[in-house]
């Protein structure tokens, strides 16, 4: 096939992306399974189109970026503090036992002694991002387990700093304590420089550029932030995802890190798609076929191995039966850390071709059978507890506190205000979408539940609870920015009542048409709030008034 050129290969990419993914997630998969399937077919293991692997491999440095720095915004160190020493303790013990075992195995197959520790290191990690978006589809991310395994994994994604490190210290060849003593150095002075940015100077640079109001300028801010972040690493000696990931790991718990995340979004699934495609033009069919044995026992090693490990560990430190169980199937997986910590290897020249396929097609098959195992686990444990004689099994519990509901106000300009102020009036509840920092930052001085961010913007509506609020009310004056909010929300919630702000008679049929139980067209209320004082001015008596406007009001609106 004759060289492919920038372009070409990038839609190849992308199109291979897309159909792999959809096929995926139509079966019930995960995307990322798509994605490295899609990977294999368009690699050179395989006959049929071909993109050029190392154009691939550039763009996809630029997926690992957003997506570590995705993560270590989503990740927070809060999440530790919830679980307490259960995550600690026993998520330090399974990355430490794990790595252990795996090195001992793969040294006793046959492979060399630092490869062998970059497979121990590979089984050790779980994907965040596939436990989180297994969690939520199954509305279990406020559970007791999908606490404890959030915090779990975001012990692990630390531990992931002192992996890379420690690795890429070992792969420079010489003086291994020399070289392990310098990168632990140069880890240091990166953190050092990075660690009182990202807490005080990155937080209030980006909180001044939100205060331009300008969706362009933020979004372009935060891909400078992500790149600049993992550049730095690198001059460092470091990792690019390394440095990506701190970097948003820092300012996750800032006022702002919900509308970063926001808008990061769509990059980071664009180029994170690419990255694992990538990750799937390095896999070797003809291996796996041919090494089916040691796949398995690989994925055996992932599965249930992990899952032994984090069970035992919790189950140790107090946690109860049902939340270990359910945790530990929800960390029986392997995704982007591990196949960070594997380019490590293949970049240094320690991870042999086989290895990484090794590597890589029992991590796929990991996620693969990840949403199947987490969807029937509980189903028989049940079935298990039924026909033993002890005592039930405990479900788990996913609120601990009753449900409060209120209203979600979107947009807190003057329109939003006044409702809000109605609301303060009879002592009901409220939470508000709002994209003006100052607004903001005001609101949550009084105490007020705010998400910073566009109504527009999927992952700001699911931080603010849409499933809980008895009522949304839109007051945003962008008719297209309007229309999106309601278009979206109908289709997520579909029972919710919404009450929205209509400039003309034209945009409230667009609105009706969307499903919003109640609008409210500006232009009709101002001419009818001008009607009613004309009338008064000219001596018509107030009932007879009212009944005008009333009629004027039913006429402008389509009643009858």
């Amino acid at each position: 096939m004759p060289e492919t050129g920038l372009l070409v290969t990038l839609a190849l990419a992308l199109a291979a992306a897309t159909i792999g993914a959809a096929v995926a997630v139509r079966l019930g998969q995960s995307s990322i399974l798509g994605y490295i399937v899609a990977g294999v077919v368009i690699g050179p293991y395989t006959a049929g189109p071909r993109a050029e692997p190392e154009t691939v491999a550039a763009l996809a440095d630029i997926g690992l970026v957003f997506l570590m720095f995705a993560i270590g915004l989503h990740l927070s160190l809060r999440d530790l503090v919830r679980v307490g020493r259960v995550a600690v303790l026993g998520g330090t013990g399974q990355v430490i036992v794990m790595v252990v075992v795996g090195y001992l195995i793969a040294v006793w197959l046959g492979f060399g002694q630092l490869e062998s520790l970059f497979f121990g290191a590979f089984i050790s990690q779980s994907s965040s991002t596939v436990m989180a978006k297994v969690l939520g589809e199954r509305g279990e991310i406020d559970s007791r387990h999908g606490v404890l395994a959030l915090g779990w994994a975001t012990l692990q994604d630390i531990s992931t700093i002192v992996l890379v490190v420690l690795l890429t210290g070992l792969v420079q060849g010489g003086d291994l304590v020399a070289n392990v003593a310098l990168a632990i150095v140069k880890a240091a002075l990166f953190i050092a420089i990075l660690v009182p940015l990202g807490l005080k100077v990155l937080p209030w640079v980006l909180d001044h550029v939100a205060r331009l109001r300008n969706r362009e300028v933020f979004v372009l801010s935060i891909v400078a932030l992500a790149l600049v972040t993992a550049y730095a690493a690198e001059f460092f000696g470091l990792s690019l995802a390394l440095g990506a990931f701190l970097g948003g790991l820092l300012i996750a718990d800032s006022e702002i890190s919900h509308q970063i995340l926001g808008e990061l979004t769509p990059l980071r699934d664009v180029f994170a798609g690419l990255f694992f495609v990538s990750v799937g033009m390095l896999v070797d069919p003809g291996f796996v076929i041919g090494a089916f044995a040691l796949v398995m026992l690989a994925l055996a090693l992932i599965v249930a191995g992990k899952w032994i490990l984090i069970y035992g560990f919790s189950r140790v430190l107090g946690t109860s039966t049902w939340t270990a169980m359910l945790a530990a199937v929800a960390l029986a997986q392997s995704g982007e850390f591990s196949f960070l910590l594997a380019r490590i290897g293949v970049d240094g020249g320690v991870v042999t071709d086989n290895m990484f396929s090794l590597m890589l097609a029992s991590a796929a098959l990991s996620i693969g059978i990840a949403p199947l195992l987490n969807r029937y686990t509980p189903a028989a444990l049940r079935s298990i507890d039924r026909r033993s004689a002890r005592k039930p099994i405990e479900p788990p519990a996913v609120d601990t506190g009753p449900v409060r509901r209120y209203a979600v106000i979107c947009g807190f300009g003057r329109v939003g205000t006044t409702v809000a102020t109605a609301l303060e009036g009879r002592s009901f509840p409220y939470r508000v979408i709002e994209v003006d920092p100052y607004v903001c930052r005001s609101l949550r001085q009084r105490g007020i539940e705010v998400v910073q961010g566009l109504g527009e913007n999927a992952y700001i509506r699911s931080r603010a609870n849409l499933a809980n609020a008895q009522v949304l009310v839109v007051t945003v004056p962008d008719p297209i920015a309007l229309r999106q909010i309601v278009h979206h929300v109908r289709a997520e919630h579909p029972r919710l009542p919404i009450v929205a702000r209509a400039r003309t008679a034209s945009d409230r049929e667009l609105l009706r048409r969307e499903g919003v139980s109640e609008i409210v067209v500006a232009e009709t209320e101002v001419a009818l709030e001008m009607a009613r004082y004309t009338l008064g001015r000219l001596g018509v008596s107030a009932p007879e008034t009212q009944a005008i406007v009333r009629g004027l009001r039913r006429r402008a609106t389509g009643g009858v």
